[in-house]
C-alpha cells in the first residue's frame, strides 16, 4: 500500500516525501479512506503510530479548496500545550504546498492576539479544551466545523477536561464528522464515544496487553 493508492493528492504527497514518509502505517492505511469518506472513527492508537498523519492528511485534502466566508472548518483537541504544538508543526509541514490556514490555541499566548488572528480567517484550529472554551465564551463560532478530532482522548479525560468537551460538543453543527483517538478503551472513553460518535468505524492498532484498560 502507498499514500498515492490511498488517494492522497500530489501537493501532500510531495510534502510527506520530503519528510521521509514512504509506506503508510496501519492506522494511516485504515483511517485515511474513512476520513476522506467523512465517516466517524474510534481508533486505539498511541503516540508514534502515525496518527497525526492518519487524520491530518485527509482533512487537509478536504480543505484544499477554501470556501469564502466560512469560519473554522476543523477543530483538533489535544490534552497538552506540547502535543498541540507538535500537531500544529506536523500539519504545517504537510500543508506547505497548500493554502490552508492553521492556528494553534493554547495557554501561555495572548488571548487578544489569538482573537485577532481568528478574525482574519482560519480553517483549522488545534487547541487544548480549556483555551478553546475561553474563545467560544468570548465569541468564537463553531457553526462551520466539518470535522472534530479528539486526540489522546483518554489523557484529556484523565486530566479533567470532560466538562469542557461536553460543553464544546453542543456548539458544533449537528452534522459533522468526529474522529476519536485513544490509547485505551477506558470506561470514561467509552462513555465519551457514545456521546460524540455516530455509527463509528473502529480501528484497533494498539496491543491489548499494553493499552486496554480492563477495569
Amino acid at each position: 500500500m502507498s499514500f498515492e493508492k490511498l488517494g492522497i493528492i500530489k501537493p501532500l504527497l510531495s510534502a510527506i516525501r520530503d519528510l521521509g514518509y514512504e509506506t503508510p502505517t496501519t492506522v494511516q492505511t485504515r483511517a485515511i479512506p474513512l476520513v476522506l469518506a467523512k465517516s466517524d472513527i474510534f481508533a486505539t492508537a498511541q503516540t508514534g503510530t502515525g496518527k497525526t498523519a492518519a487524520f491530518g492528511l485527509p482533512l487537509l485534502q478536504r480543505l484544499r479548496n477554501p470556501i469564502e466566508g466560512k469560519g473554522v472548518r476543523v477543530v483538533i483537541l489535544s490534552p497538552t500545550r506540547e502535543l498541540s504544538i507538535q500537531i500544529y508543526e506536523d500539519l504545517e509541514s504537510y500543508a506547505k504546498n497548500m493554502k490552508v490556514k492553521i492556528m494553534i490555541l493554547v495557554g501561555g499566548k495572548d488571548l487578544e492576539k489569538q482573537k485577532q488572528k481568528l478574525k482574519e480567517g482560519v480553517e483549522i484550529v488545534i487547541a487544548t479544551p480549556g483555551r478553546l472554551m475561553e474563545h467560544t465564551e468570548s465569541g468564537l463560532s463553531l457553526k462551520d466545523v466539518e470535522a472534530f478530532v479528539l486526540d489522546e482522548a483518554d489523557r484529556m479525560l484523565d486530566m479533567g477536561f470532560t466538562k469542557d468537551i461536553r460543553k464544546i460538543h453542543p456548539l458544533l453543527p449537528k452534522r459533522h464528522q468526529t474522529l476519536l483517538f485513544s490509547a485505551t478503551y477506558s470506561e470514561k472513553v467509552r462513555k465519551l464515544s457514545k456521546l460524540v460518535l455516530t455509527k463509528p468505524a473502529f480501528i484497533e492498532t494498539a496491543k491489548k496487553n499494553t493499552t486496554v484498560d480492563t477495569n
